[in-house]
């Protein structure tokens, strides 16, 4: 995680034996720019066994809303 940009928002959780990273980015990153950004990041040699199963984008669930906090 620490070689994706420093800007964005990451959680790191396990589910059925893969390692998943949800990504939080609200600047108008591309799902296609992740997805192109994290494969960048497993060419380095440390992470270089890992592999992209899937990147979709998630329904907005952000938790501070302006609504909530009004």
């Amino acid at each position: 995680m620490a070689l994706l940009p420093q800007h964005w928002r990451k959680d790191l959780s396990r589910a059925t034996g893969d390692v998943m990273i949800r990504i939080d980015v609200n600047d108008g990153t591309t799902t296609e720019q992740i997805r192109a950004e994290a494969a960048q990041v497993l060419t380095d040699p440390a992470v270089g066994n890992w592999e992209i199963v899937a990147c979709d984008t998630l329904a907005n669930s952000n938790r501070h809303s302006k609504d909530e906090n009004q």
